[in-house]
């Protein structure tokens, strides 16, 4: 199922202010792996696919150390939420909703993004 979906060139795109924006072609992200975007006001976002094909994004800037790196974490799951493990200090990012799981008072900006 994957293979059909890449060979249909689907582009990635994500919600900024309720309009959709075009990021990548969905082959441009590998399972399990991150991918940095710049988006048209200058920040980044860090695009992730899981292995069952969902989408994710959130702000590629690490809020602890200020440094655009989250899309080179390492990404699994923690009681069944997706995560991002910031390379350089480890702190833990849910996907789906930007959470912080190591200190709940920390969170970024998290994305709708889809495959159209």
């Amino acid at each position: 199922m994957t293979l059909a979906l890449e060979t249909t060139d689907l582009k990635v795109q994500l919600q900024l202010d309720g309009d959709w924006f075009t990021v990548c072609d969905l082959s441009a992200l590998t399972p399990g792996r991150g991918v940095a975007a710049l988006l048209p006001d200058g920040r980044q976002v860090a695009l992730f696919r899981d292995r069952n094909g969902n989408l994710y994004g959130i702000d590629n800037r690490d809020p602890f150390v200020g440094a655009a790196v989250l899309s080179r974490g390492l990404t699994g799951t923690h009681e069944g939420r997706p995560f991002v493990a910031s390379p350089l200090l480890k702190q833990r990012f849910d996907l789906a909703t930007g959470e912080c799981l190591d200190d709940e008072s920390v969170r970024v900006a998290a994305y709708e993004v889809r495959a159209a």
